[in-house]
Parts: structure tokens; sequence; C-alpha cells
């Protein structure tokens, strides 16, 4: 833990967007930072900051061209596919497929078990 004395502007930009500005008033020397933070700032002044904690993404169970099906923390499988609006001529043949070939995969490591 570091406590520091210093001087904190807090202003409101034309966007709407808050800034919060810190200048510390000592000489302090720290390992720099940068992080998302929920940030709170109350009717008295204090101002607190904690750090959000990373996002853990799942790795896909399975994988083809354009979708991936996956299990969610929740529970729950999730297929996704995308495919650029260009190629929309070839999206029902393409997410037919590679449903198709995704649901053999799963099928078979269901039959190993």
């Amino acid at each position: 833990m570091l406590s520091v004395e210093g001087m904190m502007i807090v202003s409101k930009l034309e966007t709407g967007q808050r800034v919060a500005d810190f200048a510390c008033m000592e000489d302090v020397e720290t390992e720099p930072f940068n992080g998302l933070f929920r940030v709170q700032a109350m009717r008295d002044g204090n101002i607190y900051m904690t750090e959000k904690l990373r996002h853990k993404r799942g790795r896909p169970l399975f994988r083809e061209d354009n979708s991936s099906l996956s299990l969610g923390r929740n529970g729950r499988y999730y297929f996704i596919f995308s495919m650029p609006e260009q190629l929309v001529d070839e999206l029902p043949a393409q997410l037919t497929r590679q449903a198709k070939a995704i649901a053999k995969k799963l099928l078979t490591r269901i039959n190993q078990k």
C-alpha cells in the first residue's frame, strides 16, 4: 500500500465524460500501470477506485472455419457463427456444413466416454 499527498482535478468534458487527474506532491517511485476501474465519487469529495477483474475467455471445444462451440461457465453450450455480409449467398450452406461438422465431433467425443 502506498499513501501519497497530492491534488486531484475532477471535471466534465463537453461530451459528458468525467475526467479525474491526480498530481502527486511528493517524490515517490511506483510501478506504472493501467486498467479498467470501477470509480465511485462521493458527495464529500472522496473518490474510491477498484480495478475490475479481467474477463476469462473460455476455450472453444471445437472449431470450424467460421464457427466454434464452447461450454460457458454457466453450464450452457454456445455455438458461434460469423461470416462477412458479402458472402450472404454462401451463408446457408456454410452454416449447415459447419454446424453438422461440429455436431459430428461432439457425438464422437460423447461416444468415446
